[in-house]
């Protein structure tokens, strides 16, 4: 494989073939406005937790094709074996970077279905040029943070450590799979190059292998406190759990003789409630009652969930392939849609129609009020920036109407990442979104911070958008 030196090949080949028709129609240079949203929250659930900022802005202030991808698609060709893109198209992508405005919802933050993550202003041909990548981005880490948003919330406080590198999908998956579970609230991961790259915790215990390796399980364990006195975890289910806990407890007393102190234990198979019990008692009573109990093992939130509903005694919750690959989601299903193309200084909007309601877009240049009622969101409702809002808004699932009270606090949660190509954005620390992130939650209302869905959080269109809106429709 060639070594990879630009991502901006990173598309879908039809992006760069309407970028060639923008060209060859003299259509490139139009303003143009898109918007990245998704359409249904994922895992059943009624919200998401927004990822991919990071990521995204990385990408873009990259954004550029370097000589090999002039060359690669030199060789691209039609149907009649001919090239398919001309020279003076080539020679314009080589001097293309991105010269538009961006605003973005900041990651960390609670958002709904339709709601732009993502609001894209610039020539047509870099708007439609971005959708693939960006989409690939916020799509996955918005799907993983909201995940381990869950996977935290059925462990009640307890640590949650990422343990699914090798479950992954692929180095980019597993890094960025590391990323956002620590955006959506895990404690620590196995992945050491994302410690490196995040400043985040690495934990891990030793695996079957060690055990194995040695003739008694207990020599094992011995081997492994005096290499490592001040890091003992144990793994005590290789062969008989009860006697994997006698042994690491006989091994934890040697290593108190000697100034310290075992961290734990941890399970990875069998009955985990029963075990748990079994394992806190004998730690208990031999005077371990500081020792932690890991477990691990295909957990995820409703795995968690019953097992906490049984009375499990486990303080750490080491969760791996159905967090970083979203088992039961395998992908959130956002989407990047035309909103409005300025001609003569003047927008033109535009939507999307279709026989499904959920797949109608919205138009305008949108931002989001996010209300604020008796300590609660209470309401968002989507405006055009670009026109006069009105004091109502209608219901997206069932069009109420409903009076806003411009008294009650409100904030835009959409904001300035780039103008004019420019990166005008003040990057928060890693910690500072895990804070946006525990400030949105406890903000969100308690009937929506279940597994399943419920009555959906209020998302409204401004009256005034919602007429735009079906004028459009009904000229179409």
């Amino acid at each position: 494989m060639k070594k990879i030196e630009s991502l901006s090949l990173l598309t879908d080949l039809y992006q760069l073939t309407m970028s060639y028709a923008y060209f060859k129609n003299n259509m490139h240079n139009k303003t143009a406005v898109f918007n990245l949203f998704y359409r249904k929250n994922p895992f059943n659930g009624n919200y998401a937790i927004s990822c991919g900022l990071r990521s995204a802005i990385d990408y873009i202030q990259n954004f550029k094709f370097i000589k090999s991808d002039i060359d690669y698609l030199r060789t691209l060709t039609g149907n009649d074996n001919k090239a398919l893109f001309s020279e003076d198209f080539l020679e314009y992508l080589s001097q293309l970077k991105f010269e538009g405005d961006i605003d973005g919802v900041e990651e960390g933050r609670i958002v709904f279905p339709h709601e732009p993550m993502l609001r894209i202003k610039a020539p047509i041909i870099l708007g439609q040029l971005l959708e693939t990548p960006l989409l690939n981005i916020m799509n996955f880490q918005t799907l993983i943070a909201t995940k381990t948003n869950r996977v935290c919330l059925a462990a009640q406080g307890d640590t949650v450590l990422e343990f699914g590198l090798r479950r992954a999908q692929g180095v980019d998956g597993a890094i960025s799979a590391t990323y956002a579970s620590m955006i959506g609230g895990a404690h620590a991961t196995s992945n050491v190059l994302a410690g490196k790259l995040f400043g985040m915790d690495v934990k891990g215990t030793h695996a079957h292998s060690w055990v194995m390796s040695f003739d008694q399980e207990l020599d094992a364990f011995n081997a492994y406190a005096d290499s490592l006195p001040n890091n003992c975890i144990f793994l005590v289910d290789t062969y008989n759990t009860k006697q994997g806990v006698t042994n690491a407890i006989e091994v934890a007393k040697s290593l108190r003789e000697e100034g310290h102190e075992v961290l734990g234990i941890r399970l990875d198979s069998g009955d985990m409630a029963k075990l748990s019990i079994m394992a806190r008692e004998m730690l208990d009573k031999a005077g371990f009652e500081g020792a932690k109990i890991v477990a691990s093992n295909d957990l995820d939130e409703y795995r968690i969930h019953e097992l906490k509903s049984k009375g499990a005694k486990i303080d750490v919750w080491g969760v791996g392939t159905k967090l970083v690959t979203a088992y039961d989601q395998p992908a959130l299903g956002g989407v990047y849609k035309l909103a409005a193309i300025k001609e003569d200084d003047s927008w033109v909007y535009k939507v999307k129609k279709s026989e499904e309601l959920i797949k109608v877009s919205n138009p305008g240049i949108l931002n989001i009020k996010r209300y604020l009622k008796d300590g609660k969101y209470s309401l968002d409702v989507m405006i055009n920036e670009e026109e006069q809002a009105s004091d109502r808004c209608v219901d997206m699932t069932n069009e109420n109407l409903t009076a806003l009270d411009e008294q009650e606090r409100f904030e835009l949660l959409l904001v300035p990442i780039f103008r004019e190509g420019k990166y005008i954005y003040k990057q928060p620390t890693i910690e500072e979104s895990i804070a946006k992130k525990d400030k949105d939650f406890n903000l969100l209302p308690d009937h929506l911070k279940g597994f399943s869905s419920s009555e959906p959080y209020p998302v409204c269109l401004d009256e005034n958008l919602h007429k735009l809106k079906k004028k459009l429709l009904d000229n179409i």
